[in-house]
Parts: structure tokens; C-alpha cells; sequence
């Protein structure tokens, strides 16, 4: 120990000349080292995993795999490629099983009750007497003994927890195998909502930004790019190095309940913005030339879903087996591919394009014109490698959406695996069907041994040389994602940089800046719009029926103030007694209804039901009387044609539409305004000429709403799809095609388009509404 610094023995025995010619020094920082290397890069490795350090020409390196002699892969001199080829070929055939897999979801700490539990010495995180950022017994298990290395982090408690989490779990696996490091990922965690399904891992204390839907209101692909790098900083903070994210589906399908998570129908429009989410994400502030234009700040993305999952039939979801099939009326399927090929293909920075891309559990029906085959998109050797990767030229890792490969539940409408197209194989014969079409990784998946019995069934078909070469390719490009990114380096983070990092003021301020840029105003009658802060504003409890959430439980009636009054009482005087209110507040949400009854299977019917974007009951009498696909050999053999024609779709939206009929009737001739947190088109007319202002947001915290009804922000947002004039028109548009509906005139005049928008003045009309203009 010299100065607090270790120094090494062959040092000590040379003397000072050879400590002058040392070219690294190591720093201490408790659970973990540091060791910097002179004009070069910077390790981190714990002692307590077995890693030593060599030195070479002297500079510091680690022995991830203990033999003593300095491996190419473990030169970070050399070219990533390089090291990961020289990887992929050392591992055992176990070893690369475990690398495809990529966990399910885990929250820190592990949740005691629902789909994603864990224990702790065999106990619930609250009696165990365990830390928050300790291992659980099930990931402790699938890193040694399955050898996974990709795991998906879902909620946190804190970002201090999230980062020392992150040590404890690079720690082990440092010191097992080969030394690699576990690649952490996390489904879009910034939004505003810190409750939503798709925004799990908040966490609370990071950068809040609207909805994917919300960024492409802005109109602003810079603003879009500023998010990535913001929340790349964030992500790499908490252990996070690569984002399952974006979703660049082309929102074709109005009723498609992840139309939220897109940016929008309109292919321009998506495109730049999925190039400018990558390019934030990937860029790191400083590239490495030996990562090849990636860095040690540089997050992977995932993007999602090819070849688009956005032209569901009816818009029921491929989450679900009653909405497996993606079709294709309008023959728009190359339109889909634009988001990828000239959007996350085709970057401006030199990460040149996403790192990973994700399959959509859908059967892109009647796409495949080589085999005639209808499978799942992760199943389709078609969609994969002869379109993505022979004809398009990707080369990234391609990972299957989650539980592709498990058995699907009773019933269309239950919440299990989506094994769309290949239900009556074997959970084995699934993953090789998986590999077999070009996939590297197997999404959802804990379990080495389906990934084994694969790997036998291909040796036994095609001889152990062409499975073990299958293998070593899925590896390499798998390696690449974690090299690129600089994990083999030093994988432990400080949690103190982590807190000064994560929901810094400067990347809060940024977010909503975002999120006043994402808010659109809709309808401002005779000028109602701005009202100043100070008046007095009524704002009516919300009454959300009793239904079926997204994964299928039960959730109670509930009838309460739809936004915290706090927050609005920093504005305005509320009262519950509309006579003595200036103006009233109405929040709603976009319609919800399903698009499957079990009750109606149960009673004769197909199950099928029309998804309606109206606030009132919705009966189809304009929908097809033949669907364009159908099947289910498993669950629903006998169903051909999953037509909901004539059909009623029972609203759980209908108590928004009284409370804003009831509260125009309670204000006496008094302004209206509406609030609507949009995640769909919706039908506007049911209510829009009772009221004096709709403003929408897509994913705001209320202060940013109330920014602009007061007045202190002027709206700028741009409407980034269509408002159809009614149902009639969602059901003779064709899935796959864009702005094919007829959008909703309002009372004043002004047509519900894509790329419309007020300001104080009028209709936005600027640089923005040009570029994007859509010929009609």
C-alpha cells in the first residue's frame, strides 16, 4: 500500500523504475475496486468474486476467467467484435444457453404477492430481514445455475437500492464462468403516470416526460433525442444498459390499446422520432473507438415490435389469444417496415443503428410469401431471417417478445403464453423453432433446459457442428450489446454519482418541458381558454366501474377526485359546490371497453366484441361480417370467423359522459372544461359541443395541465393521429393503413386531423405542421 493505493508485488521487486514505467493505479471504493489505466479505460471488479488483475505492457486488465494469461476478450485495447467472436468460442454449449436467456420481471425487491414473486432464504422480503438490494433466491438460481445474463428490472425502491442491487448482482457473476456481466434492462420508465403498467419501474425519484404518444405530439424530433440521452444518463445511474424501448409500431389500428406507446399512425412523422429516441439512447457522450462508436454511457435499445404489431384485426391485442392475428386489408406492409429501415436502422450517430430489435407476438397473416406459413413473428423464420435479416441486412440481436414459448391459458382472454401459430408443439420444439428462424434470444424466459433440448434437437437434425456454429453466432452478436456498452470493463456503479444523477433539477426541468410541449388544445370556445389563476374551479369526483384489468383480475369500483386538489388549489380556489365555482374541470380518459366476452362464448356466441373509441354503449352494425382471420387449435377450434357484427360493446367509459353532461348542467351556462388523458382516438362527438374547451395530454403531471388552462404556458402540442367522426368510419378504416378515417369537425369549424392544434392566436399553423403535412 502506497498512499492509500495498492501497489503490485512485481512493482515493489523492481523498484522504483518500473513503478515509474506503471501506467494504472488502483482506488478502493468498498464493496468494489477501481483501477485506472493511463490513457486508456477503467475497470471495476470486486475482490471478493476471485477476479485478479494482470498487467501488460503496463496496463491493467482482468482475468475474468482466472487462467492467468490475458485473453482477447478481456483486451480492452482490442476491437469489441474481436472479443466477442474470441468469447462466443470459448464458452460451453451451457454457457451460451444461459446468454439467450432474458429474465422475467423483477422488482427490487422481490414482490410477495402477484405474477412476479420471490423469496429470500426461502421467505417474503418483509420477514426475511434481508436488505432492499439483496439477491432473491430465484435470481440467485437462474444466474449459477441456468447462466443467465440478461435480466428485465421492473419496479425499484430507490435509485441507491437499484444501483447497489446492481453491485451485488455483477459481484456474482463476475466470479462464476467466464466473468460476464449481467446486462440489466427496463421496460419506458420517465412517464408522468408513476402508475401505469408500462411505466412499472418509475420508481418516483427520476426525470418525468409524456408518453411515447406525447413525445410525438411535440412535433419535435430534438425533443425526442433529448429524452434519450436524459434517461440513457439515468438508466446507466441505476445499473440499467439496455431500454426494451421504443415502440415504433406504426399506430395504423385506432382501437389498439398500445397505441399510447407508439409514436403515432403517421409513418414521417414515427420515423424521425424513432431515429432520434435511438440515437439519445445509444450516443454516449464520449465514444470509444474500440467499442466502434459506442461508450460507457451508451444504453442499448430494444426496439420494438417488427415488423410492427400496430394493424391488429378489430385492434385486440396479441397479448392475448383473441387478438393474435396482424392483417393487412390495404396490402400497407412494407409501410410498416419504414419506423425500422429508415428510422432505428438508420441513425445519424455512429451507434448506426438499434443494438436489438423485438418481434411482436403477432401472425402478420398471409405476409409470408416463401412458405405460406402463419406463425407468430418470433417463430417465423420468414419475418426473420429472410426478410429482417437477409433482405434488410440487420445483423443486431433479435430477442422474442415474452413467453412466446409457453403454453397458452384456457381461455382466449387468459393472460399466458403466446404461442400464436405453433400452439400444439412442445414448449422444446418452440424454442427451436425460435432459434431455427433467426432468433438470438428467448424473451421471459429463466429456464436453461428447453434452450438445451433445442440445441440437441438441431444437433440431432443438423450434426453438432452446425448447432454448435448456430450457437456461437446468437453469442457473438448477444456479447456485442454487452461489450459495446462497457460492462466487461467495470460494470459497478457509486450510488452516490447514482443520486446526484438520477431526477437531477436540470433533467426534471427538461421533462416538463417536454411534457408543456406534449399538451394539445382541442377546442377553446369564444376564447374561454386561458383562465387566470385565482378564479374558482369546481372539479367532479370520477367514477370508474368495476371491470378487468390489463392482466385479467378483477378491479373494484371506484369513485374519487381524479387528481390530487392539492395541486389544483396552487392554482385555483376549488369548491364542491358548482354554483359558486368561476368555471368547472372535468378529467376523463380516453374510452375503454374489451374485445372478448367469455359470457358471450359461454352463451353461443364466438367471444368476439367490438372495441369501441365512444364513451357511450357501441353497437357494430358496420363491421365485417367475415373477419380476415381466425383460429385457435387449441382453445377455440371450432371458431372460423370472428365477426362481432351487430354486436353491443358495453361501455366502461359512460359515467365520464354523464359527469360532463351533468356538470354542464350544474354550472348554469358557466364554462366547461375538459381534461382528456388520450391513449386512443376517441369520438369527440358525444360531447363536444356541451363544452367550452377540450385540452388533451397524453401522460402529464397535473401541474403541466394546469400551466397551460391557466394561461403561464401557451399550448403548442399538435394532434399526433385522428379523432374519426364516429365508429362507422374506425370500422370501415383498413388496419394498416394511416389517416384513412373521417376526423370529427368540431362546433367552431375546426377538423379533429392529424397535426392539428390551438394556440392562444388560433390554429398552429408553423415549420412543424408544413414538414408534416399529410396530402390528402
Amino acid at each position: 500500500m502506497k498512499n492509500g493505493i495498492l501497489v503490485p508485488a512485481l512493482l515493489l521487486v523492481f523498484g522504483s523504475q518500473a513503478y515509474a514505467q506503471k501506467k494504472w493505479v488502483e482506488i478502493p471504493k468498498g464493496s468494489y475496486t477501481i483501477v485506472q489505466n493511463q490513457g486508456g479505460q477503467t475497470l471495476g471488479y470486486s475482490p471478493n468474486s476471485g477476479v485478479k488483475i494482470i498487467h501488460v505492457d503496463g496496463l491493467a486488465f482482468k482475468d475474468l476467467n482466472k487462467n492467468g494469461i490475458l485473453d482477447t476478450y478481456e483486451d480492452w485495447r482490442k476491437p469489441v467484435a474481436e472479443r466477442a467472436k474470441d468469447l462466443a468460442s470459448k464458452m460451453t454449449v451451457e454457457q451460451i444457453a444461459g446468454l439467450m436467456l432474458y429474465s422475467r420481471h423483477q422488482s427490487i425487491p422481490a414482490q410477495e404477492v402477484g405474477m412476479f414473486t420471490g423469496t429470500y432464504n426461502g421467505k417474503p422480503f418483509s420477514k426475511s430481514g434481508v436488505k432492499s438490494s439483496d439477491l432473491s433466491d430465484q435470481q440467485i438460481a437462474f444466474l449459477t445455475k441456468d447462466n443467465l445474463r440478461h435480466v428485465l428490472m421492473t419496479s425499484v425502491e430507490s435509485p441507491i437500492v437499484a444501483a447497489t442491487w446492481n453491485n451485488n448482482i455483477q459481484a456474482l457473476v463476475e466470479g462464476i464462468g467466464m466473468g460476464i456481466p449481467s446486462n440489466n434492462s427496463s421496460d419506458p420508465r420517465n412517464g408522468a403516470n408513476k402508475n401505469a403498467e408500462y411505466n412499472a419501474g418509475s420508481g418516483g425519484s427520476i426525470s418525468q416526460w409524456p408518453e411515447e404518444l406525447g413525445l410525438a405530439a411535440t412535433f419535435d424530433p430534438a425533443i425526442t433525442e433529448q429524452f434519450g440521452s436524459i434517461a440513457a444518463k439515468e438508466y446507466r445511474a441505476i445499473g440499467i444498459t439496455t431500454a426494451l424501448s421504443p415502440q415504433i409500431d406504426l399506430a395504423t389500428e385506432p382501437r389498439w390499446n398500445r397505441f399510447v406507446g407508439t409514436f403515432g399512425e403517421d409513418p414521417k412523422l414515427a420515423t424521425d422520432m424513432a431515429r432520434a429516441y435511438v440515437d439519445g439512447f445509444q450516443t454516449s457522450p464520449k465514444a470509444i473507438d474500440s467499442y466502434e462508436g459506442w461508450g460507457n454511457q451508451s444504453v442499448n435499445a430494444m426496439v420494438k415490435h417488427w415488423p410492427s404489431g400496430g394493424p391488429e384485426e378489430g385492434g385486440r391485442d396479441a397479448h392475448f389469444a383473441y387478438g393474435k392475428f396482424a392483417v393487412y386489408p390495404g396490402n400497407n406492409f412494407e409501410m410498416h417496415l419504414k419506423t425500422f429501415l429508415e428510422g432505428a436502422f438508420k441513425l445519424n450517430g455512429k451507434t448506426k443503428k438499434a443494438s436489438a430489435v423485438m418481434p411482436y407476438y403477432t401472425i402478420s397473416y398471409n405476409q409470408d410469401t416463401k412458405n405460406g406459413e402463419n406463425v407468430g413473428n418470433g417463430f417465423s423464420k420468414y419475418i426473420v431471417t429472410d426478410l429482417l435479416r437477409n433482405k434488410y441486412g440487420y445483423d443486431g440481436v433479435v430477442c422474442t417478445d415474452w413467453l412466446i414459448t409457453a403454453n397458452e391459458g384456457a381461455t382466449p382472454d387468459v393472460f399466458s403464453g403466446k404461442s400464436w401459430g405453433v400452439e400444439k408443439m412442445t414448449i422444446a420444439e418452440r424454442h427451436y423453432k425460435v432459434m431455427m428462424a433467426g432468433v438470438d434470444q428467448f424473451g421471459g424466459n429463466n429456464d436453461i433446459i428447453p434452450v438445451l433440448e433445442a440445441y440437441q434437437m438441431g444437433a440431432k437434425e443438423h450434426g453438432e457442428p452446425f448447432m454448435r456454429n448456430r450457437f456461437e453466432k446468437s453469442a457473438v452478436r448477444l456479447l456485442l450489446n454487452i461489450f459495446r456498452v462497457g460492462l466487461f470493463e467495470n460494470s459497478y456503479l457509486d450510488p452516490n454519482e447514482t443520486k446526484a444523477i438520477v431526477g437531477k433539477p436540470e433533467f426534471m426541468k427538461a421533462g416538463y418541458e417536454a411534457q408543456l410541449k406534449s399538451i394539445v388544445m382541442i377546442k377553446n370556445h369564444n376564447k374561454t381558454l386561458p383562465i387566470q389563476k385565482g378564479k374558482t374551479v369546481y372539479v367532479p369526483k370520477r367514477i370508474t366501474p368495476a371491470g378487468i384489468n390489463f392482466f385479467g383480475q378483477p378491479s373494484p369500483e371506484k369513485i374519487e377526485y381524479p387528481v390530487n386538489l392539492d395541486l389544483i388549489k396552487k392554482y385555483y380556489t376549488v369548491t364542491e359546490d358548482p354554483s359558486k365555482a368561476d368555471f368547472a374541470l372535468v378529467f376523463i380518459k380516453s374510452p375503454m371497453s374489451g374485445g372478448y366476452s367469455k359470457a358471450d362464448r359461454d352463451a353461443g356466441g364466438n367471444g368476439y366484441l367490438p372495441i369501441s373509441l365512444q364513451l357511450k354503449d357501441y353497437t357494430a352494425v358496420d363491421a365485417r361480417a367475415k373477419s380476415i382471420a381466425a383460429g385457435d387449435p387449441v382453445v377455440d377450434p371450432t371458431i372460423t370467423n370472428r365477426s362481432y357484427l351487430n354486436k353491443t360493446s358495453k361501455s366502461n367509459s359512460y359515467p365520464d359522459l354523464n359527469t360532463i353532461l351533468e356538470t354542464k348542467k350544474a354550472m348554469n351556462g358557466k364554462p366547461v372544461i375538459v381534461a382528456v388523458n388520450i391513449s386512443n382516438p376517441m369520438v369527440f362527438g358525444e360531447f363536444e359541443k356541451e363544452v367550452d374547451g377540450i385540452v388533451g395530454e397524453f401522460g402529464v403531471q397535473v401541474e403541466a395541465l394546469l400551466d397551460i388552462i391557466s394561461g403561464k404556458t401557451e399550448p403548442s402540442g399538435l394532434l399526433p393521429l385522428q379523432m374519426p367522426i364516429n365508429m362507422s368510419t374506425v370500422e370501415k378504416q383498413f388496419e394498416d393503413v394511416p389517416h384513412d378515417m373521417i376526423p370529427y369537425q368540431d362546433a367552431n369549424g375546426n377538423v379533429y386531423d392529424f397535426g392539428f392544434g390551438l394556440n392562444w392566436k388560433g390554429t398552429i399553423k408553423d415549420a412543424r405542421t408544413v414538414k408534416y403535412s399529410v396530402k390528402k
